[in-house]
């Protein structure tokens, strides 16, 4: 009989390997993510554009509403903290995404700043030049395919120095640490107010409910690591996704390996939490021999493999 200590260490074990940290992070190798930050999902070829992009979180920020039709357009859009996606799916793979240039849409010419020297700028093909830190944080950034060109020098806007670019605004504060003074502005959320978009689109959803399993990881571990001759022993199998979700309906083959050389073998399908629990006796076992426990899990075509042993001892 499990004491109440040895089962809640038993649940502590399961729920870190359930909800470890890197859950948070989503699907890395997946179809969706979601950003608990905001409480929106990124899918397809959203998500695969979003994390192709160096520093995405700090160049895009976070999903403020699901993807949705555009009324005007006809075309799926998404807005992000900074920006805004449109898809064209008629275009090549890999190239369905592109950037709206909110920077064209909401720039109103404002006071120019003569602050341009031919050392530390560069000049393009419209004559607009970009210098300094901002130069910097444009070419490491992801340049003319992620912010367009500049289509202003250094203005002021609200007692900053700010620059327009066709997909982005650029924001200088001085006060900052270095390496993180360039700052892009919110304009995917200036923006969506400014083509009055319906602000329920903004209210956090629950994650997708449906996520495509790409891969199956198992993880077993036994109540006990030594056991008496004759005794009560459990397996605990847990069966995650590559999101580190768990996994149900999966089939786990779990294969005790006595000491004489006899297999015995129960099969199991995991719970919604991704759980098998196989409580079994343990008779007559040699003293000093070691019982090994293999795992076979089975999920729609994909598979993984465990082991896990415990010793016999008085």
């Amino acid at each position: 009989m499990k004491t109440f200590s040895q089962v809640f260490g038993i649940l502590i074990v399961v729920a870190s390997l359930l909800f470890s940290p890197s859950q948070n992070a989503r699907a890395q190798e997946g179809s969706s993510r979601y950003f608990s930050e905001t409480g929106h999902n990124v899918t397809g070829d959203f998500l695969q554009f979003y994390e192709s992009i160096t520093n995405a979180e700090q160049v895009f920020g976070y999903p403020i509403t699901e993807a949705f039709t555009d009324a005007k357009s006809g075309r799926l859009i998404q807005y992000f903290t900074r920006t805004r996606f449109e898809w064209y799916p008629e275009w090549p793979e890999g190239k369905r995404v592109r950037l709206s240039t909110l920077g064209d849409y909401l720039y109103v010419p404002g006071g120019q700043l003569g602050l341009f020297t031919p050392i530390g700028c560069r000049t393009f093909s419209n004559g607009k030049a970009v210098c300094y830190a901002f130069l910097d944080f444009f070419e490491k950034n992801g340049g003319e395919a992620v912010f367009g060109y500049p289509i202003s020098g250094f203005e002021v806007l609200n007692g900053r120095i700010v620059q327009y670019f066709q997909n982005a605004r650029f924001e200088w504060y001085p006060e900052f640490d270095e390496g993180r003074k360039v700052v892009l502005a919110d304009l995917g959320r200036v923006y969506f107010d400014f083509a009055g978009e319906d602000a329920s689109l903004l209210k956090p959803v629950e994650p997708d409910d449906i996520i495509q399993v790409l891969s199956v990881q198992a993880r077993a571990f036994v109540w006990k690591a030594v056991t008496q001759p004759t005794d009560v022993q459990t397996v605990y199998v847990i069966v995650q996704d590559q999101t580190l979700s768990p996994v149900k309906d999966a089939i786990a083959v779990v294969t005790i390996h006595w000491s004489n050389g006899t297999p015995q073998s129960v099969n199991l399908s995991t719970n919604e939490y991704g759980v098998v629990i196989i409580p079994f006796d343990v008779i007559n076992q040699p003293y000093g021999s070691l019982v090994q426990v293999q795992v076979q899990v089975y999920y729609e075509g994909l598979s993984s493999n465990a082991v896990t042993s415990f010793r016999i001892w008085k």
